[in-house]
This record gives structure tokens, C-alpha cells and sequence, in this order.
């Protein structure tokens, strides 16, 4: 029955943005919008809208970016309090992303001028000062809702962090509540890591950063890594 629901989901992509609460009747059958969320491995939900690029608007889609890995952040609303820590932060890294082939994007629910507005205000008050990547407009709020990061009740999103890779394909989510940040060296390990195990078919143990040693993943070839670790106090920790 599940293959079934799955099936129809595929078949209407556009149902993604039902929303966290809608729910879809097939015949006597109830599905829940929890089936329909965004899902690592699966396509990434489309989007478009007007961003601020370089002090100017410009309409941008997600297919804009097809071969390229995009880190798409959604934050609750422009001239806040952990948000411009977090827009700043991920601007100071932008050249690291570059490198790894990613592009950022921020979303909330602002308008396009509210964006610009908050690029225009310095950083010492509490603005964005000139950022280097898109700030996209949800005033709509189609693309919270697409991935499933909106809050109905307050209006605004969670702190939701999507890493799509060059083939538009989900490969990484992370959700924070309103008062937590986010931290920037994550996003760049895991971009990092999915780069490391696409290219070379190894998978990255717990806490790995690039340059670390990886698993082969089989049987005898992953004992090349559990050998040259040892238990220690109860914790398994590398040589």
C-alpha cells in the first residue's frame, strides 16, 4: 500500500507543497502530509521568486543552478537577532563554499525590499551590510511550504538547511528551532563529505573532515579503518 501511495505522490509533485498539516484522501484512504515532506535521496522541491543579488533584483529558480551543489537556508525574518549572525557567517565563508562548487541561498518570508533594505543597513546595527550570495523572497510562503519548514501558526520558517547536489538531488537536512543558530563549518563538512563519497565511493565515519580516513564499505575492506582503531574507556577513538 505504501509502493501505491508513493506511486501517486510521484505522479503529482505538485503535492509537495501541501503543507505540514494538509492532508490527501484517495478513495477511503487517509494520507498523511508526513509522506509528502522533502526527502534525502529524492529530488529537491522546485522553487523560484525575486532575489537581491548585488543590490539589484533578479528572478532565480532552483534550475538555475542545475551542476552546481546549492545550500539553501531558511531563516525566520530579516532585521532579527541570530539571523544576521548567521547570513554574516555564511558570507565570511562564501569563498570555502565556492571552492567546494556550491552556491548559498537564503529564504524567508520577507519581501525583496525588506531584503534590500537589510543589505543596506551596516553590520554595527545589526544589518547585513553587502552580502555576497541571493537573498529570496517568500512573502508567498510557497517555498516554506514546499519544504515543509513553515510555521502556520507564527507566519515565518524554521531555521531549515537543505544541500542539494549538481543532479537537483536532496542529499542533506537539517531543522533548528527559532532560538538556535546554525554552524557554518557543518555545512561545509557535509558538502565536503557527500563531494568525498560521490567522487570516490567511500563513506565518512563520525566526525570526519576532509584529509581524515574513510570506510571502504564491505566487510573486509571497512577493517582496513576498524583497525586502526581501539577502544578506550568505552569510546572508539583513532590511533
Amino acid at each position: 500500500m505504501a509502493g501505491l501511495f508513493r506511486s501517486l505522490i510521484n505522479r503529482a509533485p505538485g503535492i509537495l507543497r501541501a503543507g505540514p498539516t494538509k492532508q490527501i484522501t484517495f478513495r477511503n484512504f487517509v494520507v498523511s502530509s508526513s509522506l509528502l515532506s522533502p526527502r534525502v535521496q529524492e529530488p529537491a522541491p522546485e522553487f523560484s521568486g525575486i532575489a537581491v543579488i548585488n543590490n539589484d533584483f533578479k528572478q532565480i529558480k532552483l534550475a538555475d543552478y542545475k551542476g552546481k551543489f546549492v545550500v539553501l537556508f531558511f531563516y525566520p525574518l530579516d532585521f532579527t537577532f541570530v539571523c544576521p549572525t548567521e547570513l554574516v557567517s555564511l558570507d565570511e565563508r562564501i569563498g570555502d563554499f565556492q571552492k567546494l562548487n556550491a552556491e548559498v541561498i537564503g529564504c524567508s518570508i520577507d519581501s525583496h525590499f525588506s531584503h534590500l533594505g537589510w543589505i543596506n543597513t551596516k553590520r554595527s546595527e545589526g544589518g547585513l551590510g553587502n552580502i555576497r550570495y541571493p537573498l529570496l523572497s517568500d512573502i508567498n510562503k510557497d517555498i516554506a511550504k514546499a519544504y515543509d519548514v513553515l510555521l502556520e501558526k507564527e507566519g515565518v520558517a524554521l531555521r531549515g538547511m537543505f544541500i542539494i547536489d549538481p543532479n537537483g538531488i536532496l542529499r542533506h537536512i537539517t531543522v533548528n528551532d527559532l532560538p538556535i543558530g546554525r554552524s557554518v563549518d557543518e555545512a561545509l563538512r557535509i558538502v565536503e563529505a557527500i563531494r568525498f563519497t560521490d567522487e570516490h565511493g567511500e563513506v565518512c565515519p563520525a566526525n570526519w573532515k576532509k584529509g581524515e580516513k574513510t570506510i571502504k564499505p564491505d566487510p573486509k575492506g571497512s577493517l582496513d579503518y576498524f583497525r586502526t582503531v581501539e577502544k578506550c574507556s568505552g569510546e572508539i577513538r583513532p590511533e
